[in-house]
């Protein structure tokens, strides 16, 4: 399992202990986990985003700590935000990242993440050029999330 996995498993274990609540401090999170501060940096801002359902405070320095709050939202309000936030191209790591998201918040089932995982893969898109793969993902993807929420 990669370092920034076991992050964001680790951090998701905080929130869920503490109620969707949870205050970080870098070096001692990074000292724990045995990685430098700059990995929890990354994992922080890639997986705990807004539209992912997180508010994130940070302060720096000394005393400095990351502050992470679980939103709870309506599930299509959240699901449209993440549709939203797609953009025009995404590569085959970030949509993974995504809908690994999405399972963990039991947003979508085991089955439709491997089921759009699938869709998403690089080996799907074999016969297609290279600079046009993640174009088509972006766009695979938002309208299998969208038919989602108007399945449910």
């Amino acid at each position: 399992m990669k370092m920034s996995d076991l992050v964001a498993q680790y951090i998701i274990r905080m929130l869920d202990e503490s109620h969707g609540n949870c205050e970080i401090k870098r070096n001692e999170l990074a000292s724990v986990l045995g990685c430098v501060p700059s990995q929890i940096n990354y994992v922080i801002t890639s997986r705990f985003t807004p539209e992912q359902g997180y508010i994130v405070e940070s302060r720096r320095g000394g005393g400095g700590y990351v502050r992470i709050k679980r939103v709870e939202t309506d599930k299509r309000v959240a699901m449209m935000h993440i549709v939203n936030s797609i953009g025009d191209n995404i590569s085959a790591a970030s949509a993974g990242a995504i809908i690994g998201n999405l399972v963990e918040r039991e947003m979508i089932s085991e089955y439709d993440y491997a089921m759009i995982a699938a869709a998403l893969s690089d080996k799907a898109y074999s016969c297609i050029p290279q600079e046009n793969r993640d174009t088509l993902r972006a766009a695979i993807l938002k309208n299998m999330l969208i038919t989602h929420v108007m399945m449910k």
